[in-house]
């Protein structure tokens, strides 16, 4: 039983913040890879290091929490040219593309 326990705290401690959302599918997932580098580098650049959006690089987004990134996908930024994108994303995706981000795209 000790054992169990120990493998359980290990693969939790090792899943991704958004373990708990439902995994979007591979063929979504390649759709929110597209979206990733097509639509949010349409403006964040198409390398990521910034343009008309700031910067999305690992370390830019490095100790911002992930459901505050999230709201910003699907909420947007009122007064600015982030658009919100709630109409086309769940949570969990948004948390997917997030968790993306973080890892860096190349990955």
């Amino acid at each position: 039983m000790r054992n169990v326990l120990l493998l359980a705290a290990v693969v939790m401690t090792a899943a991704p913040a958004w373990a708990g959302d439902p995994i979007p599918s591979p063929a979504r997932q390649s759709e929110l890879d597209y979206m990733l580098r097509q639509d949010c580098g349409s403006c964040h650049g198409m390398t990521f290091k910034g343009g008309l959006g700031s910067p999305l690089l690992p370390e830019h987004l490095e100790g911002k929490s992930e459901d505050a990134l999230a709201d910003v996908v699907l909420d947007g930024i009122p007064g600015t040219p982030m658009p919100p994108w709630r109409s086309l994303l769940t949570h969990s995706e948004a948390r997917w593309m997030i968790a993306r981000l973080l890892r860096g795209l190349e990955q």
